[in-house]
């Protein structure tokens, strides 16, 4: 198994933790606290290469003036750690394709592959936050994902995979010629041929064949730098619910993060990534190629864990992605099939007892982990969601949360 830790960038003091965002709103715009949370961002991800953690994932939201989830571009981000980092895997979970231009987001990745020296693997998503999904994917006519088999939904899930189609050709093809009758896209521009090229000796000689027409025309482009690794960099995808997703996933060779922390139910999602991988000519064992979140909170005993690390998650996590519907994967039997999960004060408890959230000792720890392996044998990615953690927590106990458990959980779980 391997590990990886999940952030969404809090800017200290922001959300229920504090009055300090309500002092300084909005918050998102205050310098001191931005660079407090780079500060904070920066020492995690040094300590997690040092403490041996296999990757580090960061999300990508804007517009966030509330100082919640504020990871505006997880590419920079994780430019900034590369040169701060010597092994840990860089990841963004994910870079929201509805909100790019395909051919600039295949070059920046491109790039970052290349500075990294192929550390880079590259999470993509639909985006599901209306706020900034609708103006940034205003040039697709893309609204934010609902996942509730609308017609925009559709939509959303439809140029998404167009996106990830031509950021593949752009990687892989020397000369790239495209026409999109999904989005509104031609490349080069206009498709029939751009006349007027000045360099044309300078590109026949040096420049890839295909790119000039023989009559001088530029017929196609050659988009580099290419990706160091090769073909390009593994893809995952966040966050697997719906069995439409995981099928995706399964016809792209994406590794889908699944956001189902009831084992069992855990189980049949990825029983069903491993059948249509195995239609695709992939023979992957049950839960390879596959990654799982959890929240960890280790403490003294169980009592000490709930109590340190509940009164920092319960708030946040419930008042802020509450009403996107994060709280579903909390239901159970118990709840109305006709209201929204909306917990109380037994928010955390709730998340323990779905096994979203895995508190207590190292012992109580590893029992938990050991309980998905015993019906997942082979799941490959173990992320630790540090929501409540970094940015609300003292950044001294988080780190020592994280350097107790890479010291004395990871090494049992090791292949």
């Amino acid at each position: 198994m391997k590990f990886a830790i999940f952030m969404n960038p809090q800017l200290p003091g922001s959300g229920f933790s504090g009055d300090r965002a309500v002092s300084r709103r909005p918050i998102g715009r205050d310098t001191d606290a931005y660079q407090e949370m780079i500060g904070q961002v920066r020492e995690i991800a040094v300590l997690a290469d040092q403490a041996g953690f296999d990757a580090i994932m960061v999300t990508e939201h804007h517009f966030h003036s509330e100082g919640f989830e504020f990871s505006v571009n997880p590419l920079m981000i994780l430019a900034d750690l590369a040169a701060r980092t010597e092994r840990i895997l860089l990841a963004p979970l994910g870079l929201v394709l509805t909100a790019w231009d395909p051919i600039r987001a295949a070059e920046d990745v491109a790039l970052l592959d290349q500075f990294s020296g192929g550390r880079l693997r590259l999470g993509v998503a639909r985006g599901y936050q209306n706020r900034w999904s609708n103006v940034l994917g205003r040039r697709w006519a893309a609204e934010a994902a609902r996942s509730d088999g609308s017609s925009s939904d559709d939509r959303n899930f439809e140029v998404f995979g167009e996106l990830l189609k031509i950021m593949k050709l752009a990687w892989t093809e020397e000369t790239l010629r495209y026409k999109s009758d999904v989005v509104d896209f031609e490349v080069p521009y206009p498709y029939e041929g751009i006349e007027g090229w000045p360099a044309q000796e300078w590109t026949r000689t040096f420049g890839a064949p295909g790119e000039l027409s023989a009559d001088g025309v530029i017929q196609a482009v050659s988009v580099g730098p290419r990706p160091y690794q090769v073909p390009h960099p593994e893809l995952w995808y966040p966050f697997s619910v719906s069995d439409r997703s995981i099928v995706r996933c399964a016809e792209h060779d994406m590794v889908p993060w699944i956001f189902v922390p009831q084992p069992d139910a855990h189980r049949a999602k990825c029983e069903l990534y491993q059948r249509e991988s195995a239609g695709h000519g992939r023979d992957y064992r049950l839960g390879q190629h596959t990654g799982i979140l959890k929240v960890v909170g280790l403490g003294d005993d169980r009592a000490d864990a709930m109590r340190r690390w509940g009164r920092h998650m319960s708030r946040d996590f419930a008042g802020f992605f509450g009403p996107f519907g994060y709280l579903e994967v909390l239901r159970n039997a118990s709840d109305d099939p006709d209201k929204p999960v909306m917990p109380g004060a037994d928010l955390y408890q709730r998340m323990v007892d779905e096994q979203l959230a895995l508190v207590g000792t190292p012992d109580d720890v590893k029992r938990g982990i050991q309980n998905m392996l015993d019906r997942i044998p082979d799941l490959e990615w173990f992320g630790l969601f540090m929501q409540g953690q970094q940015g609300v927590a003292p950044l001294d106990e988080v780190k020592r949360n994280l350097e107790t458990f890479a010291e004395k959980v990871m090494p049992e779980f090791r292949s």
